[in-house]
């Protein structure tokens, strides 16, 4: 039997050799890190399309089971065509003899969580941002733990896990000034920050600051994230303390596409249990933005999450056949589509359900949007005009959204009614689903 070649030596911590015929998709007995996305995929599909590491050598296949194993894999970013296949769980908040690591751990300089609280009190400190031994401290302490959960990915990767239960806990994984990214079938899981900044200025009351996106593309290029399941699963923000009046916020976007990023598609993933799941463009300013952040969203399922799902500055999206699902215990739901700063949605066939106090006039958001391409909307089972319904029901402190957003997508599959979609989503999307 031909055993794939894991690394230079056998032996290696987290690198594990599996037989060359081995199923990465359940039944088929097919090599989920030899795909590429097919064409007309969405936006990642343009120009040349999205292969990832499929042209990778068998020098450059890897199976990790640990963090060490995984960080020698991604080799700190590097180009090299390359497959890493994920199997089991792998924790980040672990040092290099696998030893779990938590968050006192990590505390260094005489950081210490209440002398922070009694040295930034808004109501001695004041609205100046937090300054001195703690923040220096707190500063020191997180920079240690970004040293083991933030994983730099290169260009012509594909991550991928083995069978049903991969899943990659508490880290960051950061695409940045990469290009042709494969990320699918992956639980990734809790990406926790032990040590939030406090920002006095933030949203007027102040808030907490978390560093860590569990998917970030940041300048990133014909990226392809498929059958992913992201959600802060173990350690909900809403179950941490507040402090200064604010809950203490662990956990940033489960999937943030930013910094003049191009050229994605998000299929058949499912965003969960979070409060701002997806963000589009990261700031009104970023005027290099123009002409980019072109993503396709589709066959996905937001799930108990409380906004930005997504939300776009200047973004070119186009956002089909997707599943939103608002639990009937949901008190603190905001939104689930988010126009921005020059933002050109075209939402086509997606299905809303949520419970009797969540109105279909609370499924939109603008902050300085124009319009927003909004057609075949199911909620609770019923069809609406989800651009009309805003504009009859905002508070007038916005504009009204109009309908043209200058563009009509033409990279995509068939698209199907949102009904239909609804109920293939809830069988299909998310992390081990895929046929």
């Amino acid at each position: 039997m031909r055993l794939r070649h894991c690394a230079a030596a056998l032996g290696l911590l987290g690198l594990l050799c599996v037989p060359a015929h081995a199923e990465d998709a359940r039944g088929t007995g097919r090599d989920l890190g030899r795909d590429t996305l097919a064409p007309y995929d969405g936006w990642a599909a343009a120009e040349g399309g999205t292969t990832g590491g499929a042209a990778a050598d068998e020098a450059h296949v890897f199976t990790v089971t640990d963090r060490a194993g995984l960080v020698r894999a991604l080799d700190g970013g590097s180009d090299t065509p390359k497959i890493i296949k994920i199997a089991g769980t792998i924790d980040a908040n672990t040092d290099d003899s696998g030893r779990r690591l938590d968050c006192a751990d990590y505390a260094t300089g005489g950081y210490d969580l209440k002398k922070y609280l009694a040295a930034y009190d808004p109501r001695t400190w004041g609205a100046a941002k937090p300054a001195g031994p703690q923040e220096e401290a707190r500063q020191a302490s997180a920079a240690r733990q970004a040293e083991r959960v933030v994983l730099p990915v290169g260009s012509h990767t594909t991550i991928v896990g083995l069978g049903d239960d991969a899943v990659l806990k508490g880290a960051s994984l950061q695409i940045k000034n990469a290009d042709n990214v494969i990320v699918r079938n992956l639980e990734l899981r809790d990406a926790y920050d032990c040590f939030p900044v406090w920002q006095p200025n933030t949203g007027g009351l102040g808030d907490w600051k978390a560093a860590y996106d569990t998917l970030w593309l940041n300048n990133a290029g014909h990226v392809w994230i498929d059958h992913v399941t992201a959600s802060d699963k173990g350690r909900p923000d809403e179950k941490e303390p507040t402090y200064y009046a604010r809950n203490h916020l662990r956990h940033d976007g489960l999937l943030d596409i930013t910094n003049g990023s191009d050229l994605v598609t998000v299929s058949w993933s499912r965003f969960a249990d979070h409060d701002k799941a997806m963000l589009i463009g990261n700031s009104d300013s970023a005027a290099g933005d123009r002409g980019r952040l072109r993503v396709t969203l589709h066959h996905n399922e937001f799930t108990s999450v409380v906004q930005r799902a997504p939300r776009v500055r200047f973004g070119q999206v186009h956002l089909y056949n997707n599943r939103y699902v608002v639990p009937e215990d949901a008190h603190d739901y905001r939104y689930s589509i988010g126009v921005s700063t020059e933002s050109r949605i075209h939402a086509e066939n997606n299905a809303f359900t949520t419970p009797a106090h969540v109105e279909a006039a609370d499924l939109v958001k603008s902050w300085n949007g124009t319009a927003l391409h909004a057609s075949g909307t199911l909620f609770n089972g019923y069809p609406v005009d989800l651009t009309a319904i805003y504009n009859a029901y905002n508070s007038g402190s916005e504009r009204d959204l109009g309908t043209d957003v200058g563009w009509s997508p033409a990279l995509h599959g068939r698209i199907d009614s949102a009904a239909a979609a609804d109920r293939a989503v809830a069988r299909g999307a998310g992390a081990g689903r895929i046929r």
